[in-house]
């Protein structure tokens, strides 16, 4: 589906009917990152309608000139909202700088969003201040990946914790195709302005009230797990799980566990939307 954002085609696909959840990808893939992880959560769940926008210059988003930095992104997020879910109320999700732009959404339009879950997230924007690990492999398929060639092994296996048929598959299904496709123009653009929004400091003092998760690679050597632990003082009812055997494609390396955490996130959101409405109701009525 396309739909036009100051002036911009953007890119994006909705899947099932109900509570809308807005599921926003990281830097330089697409759309296909979080269909093939968040589906899967999805699965007999027939309340809920995903949308999966492509950012601009990703996927099959156009990319404009005058998109310089993290606020001009964010932005055309906002509006991308306003104009799929006017005025509704929705459930956030975002993963490495898609997270980071979901901060920035929840710092804009708090009273909008119902829960928010971060995968993997930027918190500190400039690379260069990021608390990282090395990158190490703990699991390794050497047989397959012997048979790999250079330009399918590469990008894989600098980030790949576990590197197994699998994990490679879903890697070049899910990600490399959405690499592929990226404007890199756009791309050193918000590289050169270090991906941080004008109003960073402001989201320190940031308070959001509803169900969070927070999940995050014990061996991400991305945007590392320690920085992340600093986002708890903003968010009260957040639950943080940090997953050995886990790097930056957490969701591919620990399948099972993601969806498990992913479900009871739902789970604790659907439960305080009730609980706010009963609530909400007895005021009402008083």
């Amino acid at each position: 589906m396309k739909c036009k954002i100051k002036n911009l085609s953007i890119n994006y696909e909705v899947i099932g009917q109900g509570k809308p959840v807005v599921i926003l990808h990281g830097f330089t893939p697409d759309h296909r990152l979080m269909t093939g992880c968040m589906e899967p959560v999805f699965k007999g769940k027939d309340n809920y309608m995903r949308i999966y926008p492509d950012l601009p210059g990703m996927g099959k988003s156009e990319n404009a000139a005058w998109i310089n930095n993290s606020d001009d992104m964010l932005e055309i997020v906002i509006d991308f909202i306003e104009k799929i879910i006017p005025g509704e109320n929705f459930l956030l999700a975002g993963e490495s700088y898609g997270g980071y732009l979901s901060r920035g959404v929840i710092h804009r339009m708090p009273e909008r969003v119902d829960g928010l879950f971060l995968l993997c997230p930027v918190v500190v924007a400039k690379s260069k201040n990021r608390k990282v690990p090395k990158h190490e492999v703990i699991a390794i398929d050497d047989e397959f990946i012997s048979g790999l060639s250079t330009e399918e092994i590469e990008g894989f296996d600098s980030m790949g914790v576990v590197q197994n048929r699998y994990t490679f598959e879903r890697y070049t299904d899910e990600i490399v195709c959405g690499l592929k496709v990226a404007n890199k123009e756009l791309l050193d653009r918000i590289r050169k302005s270090d991906f941080e929004f004008s109003f960073d400091a402001e989201m320190d003092q940031l308070q959001f009230p509803n169900p969070t998760l927070i999940l995050v690679g014990r061996q991400d050597s991305i945007v590392g797990f320690e920085d992340a632990w600093n986002l708890l003082r903003n968010f009260p009812r957040a639950s943080f799980a940090v997953l050995d055997r886990a790097g930056h494609n957490l969701q591919i390396e620990q399948p099972e566990l993601f969806t498990h955490l992913t479900d009871e996130w739902l789970f604790r959101v659907e439960e305080s939307v009730e609980i706010n409405q009963v609530n909400e109701n007895k005021t009402n009525k008083e």
